[in-house]
């Protein structure tokens, strides 16, 4: 086998190496075993939830534990058919099994995202929300551009998206939004993005042309169904309502219709206006609520709890997960991965999805990186 060949399965293997680790692969195995024996039992839907529940769980394994047995088949596959070739001196199967390794390389990348995004609850659509940080009407138009950042891509990728929150800013921008996005790991995709954006740019609002810097922070979690239950008292939660406002057209109403909740043991509030009738933006701010406190329970149990929290307490400098440098050079790097692009119009048009490949790996694998910011 030629050096180059030994190269390229060497990375594979190790890819496969990783994966496994990621999932405790003995683990789960002996849990998907158990999972099978427990579907088989007529019993288990006397409890619906519960086998609703067991049989989410199945699934997640399966997909997980297929794919990484996919890979490890096809590169078994291809590398009997070299040996097979090399055997008999055939150079036209070595070609062939080489360009199937080729192609298993390139397909890697996307079957390992297939097996990464296997969480409780990636399947699920989201509830992104944007913040403008301190700084007025720079801040306030920042956000304004992570909002359509975070469109265009769930569009691009074949996502719905509606808004069920928007605050304008003062001058420019918005103060605040809440859109939900629709569609298979909407979720898993975006729990990435959560955290602190800054942009340093020359402010189209700053009439001597200087160098400003902002902050808006994103915070994203898991739309819930009816198969998880999370008890509210009702006694913690304050509800306000008040006037929607926004971009026009549907935005817009003349009375107190927009709701606000504000659980009160752990400060989460959330808010819906998207619907002229109050009833229904109380529905779907309850909905919202319970997805953050959903979201808040799956944290706990993830190493990145810690770092998201902190990024929610404080829109500023040191908490940052991602810069966007647009003058005087063009640069977006991400503070957690290393990962840049130096076409930012194109981040900002959408073009999101490398980060979110590289965040989803470093948390699966655990790989740490020193990573300095932009100037």
């Amino acid at each position: 086998m030629r050096a180059e060949t030994e190269g390229l399965v060497d990375e594979i293997k190790q890819a496969i190496s990783l994966l496994r680790r990621h999932l405790d692969w003995d683990d789960a195995v002996k849990r998907l075993e158990e999972l099978n024996a427990a579907a088989e039992d007529p019993s288990l839907w006397n409890d619906a939830s519960r086998a609703q529940s067991l049989m989410q769980e199945r699934q997640r394994l399966e997909t997980q534990i297929n794919t990484i047995n996919g890979i490890e088949q096809e590169l078994n596959d291809a590398v009997e058919l070299i040996e097979l070739g090399e055997m008999e001196n055939d150079s036209s199967v070595v070609t062939e099994a080489e360009g199937l390794l080729a192609q298993l390389q390139k397909d890697l990348g996307k079957k390992q995202i297939a097996a990464l995004l296997s969480g409780e609850a990636d399947r699920n659509d989201a509830y992104l929300e944007v913040h403008a940080g301190a700084g007025g009407t720079e801040s306030q138009d920042w956000a304004s551009m992570l909002l359509r950042m975070y469109v265009r891509w769930a569009e691009q990728n074949g996502f719905k998206v509606s808004t069920l929150e928007y605050h304008d800013g003062e001058e420019a921008g918005i103060k605040s939004a809440t859109i939900e996005v629709k569609g298979e790991n909407a979720y898993g995709w975006l729990k990435t993005e959560s955290g602190v954006h800054r942009l340093v740019r020359i402010s189209p609002f700053d009439s001597n042309a200087r160098r400003h810097t902002s902050f808006a922070s994103i915070w994203v979690y898991p739309v819930i169904d009816d198969s998880i239950t999370i008890e509210i008292n009702e006694k913690d939660v304050r509800v306000d309502t008040y006037r929607s406002s926004g971009a026009g057209g549907q935005h817009v109403n003349t009375t107190d219709s927009a709701v606000r909740l504000t659980h009160i043991p752990s400060g989460i509030v959330v808010a819906c206006q998207n619907e002229r009738s109050q009833h229904k933006n109380r529905a779907t701010a309850w909905d919202m609520l319970r997805a953050r406190l959903y979201e808040a329970e799956l944290k706990k149990r993830e190493d990145a709890a810690q770092a998201e929290a902190d990024s929610k307490t404080d829109i500023g400098w040191g908490h940052q997960i991602r810069s966007y440098v647009l003058q005087p050079y063009q640069l977006v790097k991400d503070l957690r991965t290393g990962v840049e692009s130096t076409a930012p119009d194109d981040v900002l048009d959408g073009e999101l999805t490398p980060f979110m490949e590289a965040t989803l790996a470093q948390r699966a694998y655990g790989t740490e990186t020193e990573v300095a910011d932009v100037d």
